[in-house]
């Protein structure tokens, strides 16, 4: 039984159905809107790129708030911080509905900069409550998100076309965050050990000069570009191959129903394993092969779906239990946390009009899918570094720097981030000669 630490006085149970709840309102309703997305563009007369819009606007919302969430965090307290992104998502899903254009566009950012929060300070709370307890509770908390998400996609589309319309059908999701608001508001109330403290353990600077965390936050910013490219053109891809707009929306479920099953098994590994790379490898290379799948046999989409979705879903979890992991704080959590996150969100953001556009040029998918799946062979990459023991505690390193510490220090606070680069770019470098020399 996990049970958060006494001094809280809080109900175990309680808490943990509120992270739950939240979970739920933190993918669909974003990835809610992709099945409609057609009825909105012919609604409001859109084109192509507008409406792409409506794809990397929350990715941009959750770059940029991102970093900001561990400051709200300090200033108001977690819980409170995590009710106000509640709040957010359903202000925004109000306003998106509305008949305009402009309402769709700034309500569907205002999603976005909930859902951020929300992304940002859910493995803060984990690791400062559950530190005992980090695989198994963010494995939870992934395999809700992922299976919330599924049922958004399967019920918007029925909705809308029985008498809701798409603005209908998207208002209905505002049910997650309210029910999750009312779950959280007894977490509200209890704000006297609530906020991430002032600690100067937290320097949020330092992070960013960590090769760890940049080893992490590649690991998950990866896999948000490949997944969100995937999310986003897989209809597109499966209709351009002579699949059905049904049987492409089926797949389109599927594959987020897939993401959220490794929530059950990768936690129960997770322990067998003196660390993760192995595991880290093993997950990226399924998402390798699941996207060379679909651009080499199309004809197996379910069999690539499935794959690519279990392997995005757990790459996903051994991200964010990284973050639990190498972190040494709820401070430095929600620190490393923020820099993954923006950086994986602005990938995320650039990588379906990048692919979109070399689709457009190429006239087929095949070479943006061949691209995702090499992107995911340097995230196995990545994943194995970030999952290694042996390297050197960099986190705590950098967090323990100050202006007196020495030349020496100062000397490898400069080269380790460096060396890990070099680490992390020369096998790419290495595979982009050898794949042209092909």
């Amino acid at each position: 039984m996990i049970t958060t630490p006494s001094s809280r006085g809080k109900n175990a149970a309680l808490l943990i159905a509120g992270i739950l709840m939240i979970a739920t309102t933190l993918r669909v309703t974003f990835t809610g809107a992709a099945p409609l997305l057609d009825a909105i563009r012919a609604d409001y007369g859109l084109s192509t790129a507008q409406t792409g819009l409506l794809t990397t606007l929350p990715l941009l919302a959750f770059a940029l708030v991102s970093p900001l969430a561990a400051a709200v965090a300090r200033r108001w307290g977690i819980e409170r911080s995590l009710f106000a992104a509640m709040l957010l998502i359903c202000v925004g899903i109000a306003i998106r509905s509305l008949p305009s254009s402009g309402f769709l566009f700034s309500g569907t950012a205002i999603i976005g900069c909930g859902i951020a929060l929300g992304n940002v300070l859910l493995p803060g709370l984990i690791k400062r409550d559950f530190s005992q307890h980090v695989a198994k509770l963010t494995g939870a908390y992934s395999l809700t998100m992922g299976a919330a998400a599924a049922l958004g996609s399967a019920i918007v589309v029925p909705l809308a076309l029985n008498g809701f319309g798409w603005r209908g059908a998207l208002m209905v999701l505002m049910a997650f965050p309210l029910l999750a608001l009312i779950i959280w508001l007894p977490q509200c109330r209890q704000t006297a050990h609530a906020s991430l403290s002032n600690s100067r353990a937290l320097h949020s600077r330092a992070i960013w000069r960590s090769g760890l965390a940049w080893q992490v936050t590649l690991f998950l910013g990866i896999n948000s570009l490949v997944y969100y490219v995937i999310i986003g053109w897989l209809p597109a891809i499966l209709i351009s191959h002579g699949y059905s707009e049904s049987q492409a929306g089926s797949l389109h479920g599927l594959l987020q129903l897939a993401t959220a099953a490794p929530g059950i098994l990768i936690p129960l590994v997770l322990n067998r394993f003196k660390d993760q790379r192995a595991i880290a490898a093993l997950v990226s290379l399924m998402c390798a092969v699941g996207a060379a799948g679909f651009a080499i046999m199309p004809e197996q989409a379910l069999l690539w779906t499935i794959l690519f979705g279990f392997g995005s879903g757990a790459t996903m979890i051994l991200g964010l239990t990284f973050i639990g992991l190498r972190a040494s704080s709820a401070h430095q959590a929600a620190a490393l946390s923020g820099m993954a996150q923006s950086v994986g969100y602005l990938l995320a953001a650039c990588g379906p009009p990048l692919m979109g556009k070399i689709h457009d040029t190429a006239g087929d998918w095949r070479i943006p899918l061949l691209a995702c799946a090499l992107a995911a062979v340097v995230m196995a990459l990545c994943g194995m570094l970030a999952g290694s023991m042996t390297d050197p505690p960099a986190l705590a390193f950098a967090n323990n720097l100050h202006a007196t510490s020495g030349a020496a220090a100062l000397s490898y606070a400069t080269v380790y981030p460096l060396v890990m680069f070099l680490r992390i770019i020369t096998p790419q470098l290495l595979a982009v000669l050898f794949w042209g020399m092909g």
